[in-house]
């Protein structure tokens, strides 16, 4: 059986849809569970470890450690922050995007090693991401029965939500690729996306094949453009 709520509805620290240029409060991703067979599963965990941890059993009336699986929809502090709350889960993370930011990292860690003069602090942030990062594997096609990752290239190049097929309709969990209800109205990609065409792209297969919409930075929502069902 298929299962899935929002646990935490995520924000943008600065909206300019909003008519806002500078950030005005803390950025965190929408937190989302899947439940699959026996698989726990989840989503872009965006708040602190504690606040997260604390948000999780008051949806689900269960523990941290239920969790099997932690995905994350893309390498960045607001999709991730609270990671650590779940130790003795699986991390994954699209392998395109482990790969795009594995590799810089890696080539400005080892650029610090010939320097003389290194910034400690910056060092030991590199090392902390990239010790992150190699904990999170490459996600499978597949992650359970009607539970598919679903490539959202654009805002970052392996940026990727999940897929999941239920006997009435479909629902993609976003992430950023669909950011927030206004982004959705508008037909608006995220401010800052690496590659802005393949993130109008990535938009439109998004609105073209979900009836529902877990949005990066918002609630779920049912897809405007779909017959209602």
């Amino acid at each position: 059986m298929l299962e899935f709520r929002v646990i935490s509805i995520g924000t943008l620290a600065e909206n300019p849809l909003w008519g806002e240029q500078s950030a005005v409060r803390t950025g965190h991703a929408t937190t989302t569970l899947i439940r699959a067979g026996k698989r726990v599963i989840l989503v872009d965990p965006g708040l602190p470890e504690q606040i997260i941890a604390a948000r999780f059993a008051e949806r689900t009336g269960l523990k941290a450690s239920a969790v099997t699986d932690v995905f994350l929809t893309r390498f960045h502090p607001d999709c991730r922050r609270g990671i650590g709350a779940f130790p003795g889960a699986e991390w994954w993370i699209s392998e395109v995007e482990r790969e795009a930011v594995g590799v810089p990292l890696a080539r400005q860690l080892g650029a610090m090693a010939g320097e003389d003069d290194v910034d400690g602090e910056l060092k030991a942030t590199f090392e902390r991401e990239i010790a992150l990062l190699q904990r999170c594997k490459p996600a499978p096609d597949r992650f359970a029965e009607h539970v598919s990752l679903f490539p959202l290239p654009g805002v970052t190049p392996g940026l990727s939500g999940l897929l999941l097929e239920q006997p009435r309709f479909t629902t993609l969990i976003c992430g950023d690729s669909v950011a927030t209800a206004e982004h959705l109205e508008r037909g608006q990609v995220l401010q800052g996306a690496i590659d802005v065409e393949r993130a109008r792209e990535s938009f439109s297969e998004a609105v073209e094949i979900a009836d529902m919409l877990v949005l990066g930075r918002d609630n779920m929502m049912a897809n405007p453009t779909k017959r209602p069902f």
